[in-house]
């Protein structure tokens, strides 16, 4: 086989591979969650968190999970980032369904990595690891496509057009959206990071099941407005934008929340 028609297909085949491996809310989008999250920390938590990552910050630090991908002895990690939910769920439904839920998923090891972080005997190790994987779960969440269907994989093999560059539904909403902004992640994060008392406390007392009921509405709204191949821009941008910004600013604040619980 000549050597240009290997390199042709050897991109193809990533080019193919590529989205079935995206990242929730990219790079960017992780990493406002998390700066998001550390600036909305009490002096409790932060003290603690410093204790368990030193220099490294809660943004850089939201990454990791994702990182890890490419060390095979990781892959275990693959379903914990995502749940994948029926189609016309109520409330009710979705909470007695999490209640029975023993699958690897992203609410299940979030509860776990929760119970795991406070206890004060973990070890260091355990403790970055678990720490770095809790803000990464969290972010993930927020992101609507991570709580879509399992037939479609949460999006990704809805193929559309963003400015007429081949895309699907969820590398639009993992990376494509948040990065049309063209704002690093501390900016984008000071951009949004205003809330009241009163706001901050509300999302605070929100159990991770609503977080997760509130994406997958989101979700199923994303889904029935699109058609296959569908071609996207400036509009599709106008029309999403209030709600990528409140999911980033939820995944923070909420994120926030978890960490004043679990080191309070």
């Amino acid at each position: 086989m000549a050597l240009s028609t290997f390199k042709k297909l050897l991109l193809a085949g990533l080019f193919c591979y590529l989205p079935f491996q995206s990242m929730a809310w990219g790079l960017l989008g992780h990493r406002i969650v998390g700066e998001i999250a550390e600036r909305n920390l009490s002096r409790k938590a932060e003290k603690q968190v410093r204790k368990i990552l030193g220099t490294e910050s809660l943004a850089i630090a939201s990454n990791w999970a994702d990182f890890v991908k490419s060390d095979p002895a990781y892959d275990y990690l693959g379903p914990w980032h995502y749940v994948n939910f029926e189609q016309g769920l109520t409330y009710d439904q979705m909470g007695r369904y999490l209640a029975q839920d023993t699958v690897t998923d992203a609410y299940t090891k979030l509860t776990f990595l929760v119970k795991e972080l406070k206890n004060k005997q973990l070890p260091k190790e355990k403790q970055q690891m678990y720490l770095r994987l809790l803000v990464h779960l969290a972010g993930d969440i927020h992101q609507p496509m991570h709580t879509g269907h399992a037939e479609d994989l949460g999006g990704n093999k809805i193929k559309l057009f963003w400015f007429n560059q081949p895309t699907n539904l969820h590398r639009l909403w993992d990376e494509q959206l948040v990065e049309s902004q063209e704002l690093s992640y501390t900016e984008y994060s000071t951009a949004l990071n205003h809330t009241t008392k009163a706001q901050r406390k509300a999302w605070q007392q929100q159990p991770v099941s609503q977080w997760l009921f509130d994406s997958y509405q989101i979700s199923n709204k994303l889904y029935a407005e699109l058609q296959p191949e569908q071609k996207l821009s400036y509009k599709y941008n106008y029309d999403h934008l209030a709600t990528l910004n409140e999911q980033l600013l939820k995944g923070g604040v909420h994120l926030a929340g978890l960490l004043n619980e679990i080191f309070g």
